[in-house]
Parts: structure tokens; C-alpha cells; sequence
């Protein structure tokens, strides 16, 4: 995670958290005069419009205060969705079993993005297997990772 986004993580927690939502995660796409700030709430029995607005409120009052962020952003608080983004070993965990991809900042077995199922994980290590290959790729090397949605 960059260094951006884990101060971001440290910072919004506990406000989150105080409204009773769970931080699910951050990104922080810097695109000039267009960059995005998305925060991920989650709550056992789901997130609504009002959750997210509510929890927009809170986030922009302390980026405001403490404004770690010195260029224009859009803040967009939502929920993980059905395809849902994993920022941590614990999320890669909870989804043992499940059908997921990443993007990878140095490739693996010769390619940057896989598809396959979560297989394990081991400390900061995730096996996904991948057209019926176990590969191992170090968490830190995810760029991105979200579950495959099945409908």
C-alpha cells in the first residue's frame, strides 16, 4: 500500500469506525486537478446512500483539518460492491476459495495481471492459483485486487 494510503488509513479509521461503519479500504488516484479519493465503508447488514453521505461528511471534516492531500480532489465514499476491491491480508483470507484478479506492479510468471481463485495466505504471501498453477505473489506487489462478482 502506498505511503499515501496507509497515512490515509491511519487517519480515517477511527472516525469511521465512530460512526460504525468499517474502513474497507482507500484509493488515491492522482491525476492532477482530477484526482479521486475513494473510501470504502462496509457494515454487516450493508451500506446505503445515507452511510455513505454520513460517512462523506465525516472524512471531509477531517481532511479538512488535518489536509494531508495539498492538491484538488473529488472525495467519493461508496461501499465495496459486489466486486469488491482487497487492500489487506485478512480481506485476501476472508475470500479463500473465492474466484478473484489482480493487478501486479512486477509481473509474475511473466504477466502483470491474473486471474484465477484464492488459495492461501500465508503471512504477506497469496497463492492464487491461476489456469490450474499455484503462483505466489508477495501482497505488496498488488496494485489492485478485487473479488470476481458471480451472478
Amino acid at each position: 500500500m502506498a505511503t499515501i494510503e496507509s497515512k490515509l488509513v491511519e487517519m480515517l479509521t477511527v472516525p469511521v469506525e465512530a460512526l460504525g461503519f468499517q474502513l474497507w479500504g482507500i484509493e488515491y488516484i492522482q491525476a492532477g486537478r482530477h484526482s479521486i479519493l475513494r473510501v470504502f465503508i462496509d457494515h454487516e447488514n450493508g451500506i446505503n446512500i445515507e452511510d455513505c453521505a454520513e460517512a462523506s461528511r465525516q472524512v471531509s471534516a477531517v481532511m479538512d483539518v488535518e489536509d494531508p492531500i495539498s492538491t484538488e480532489y473529488t472525495l467519493e465514499v461508496s461501499s465495496p460492491g459486489v466486486d469488491r476491491p482487497l487492500f489487506t491480508a485478512e480481506q485476501y483470507a476472508a475470500y479463500v476459495g473465492e474466484d478473484a484478479k489482480v493487478q501486479l506492479t512486477m509481473p509474475v510468471a511473466g504477466s502483470r495481471n491474473l486471474k484465477g481463485v484464492i488459495s492461501s495466505v500465508d503471512g504477506q504471501m497469496l497463492t492464487i492459483t491461476v489456469d490450474g498453477k499455484d503462483l505466489i505473489v508477495a501482497l505488496d506487489n498488488i496494485r489492485k485486487g478485487n473479488i470476481i462478482a458471480k451472478f
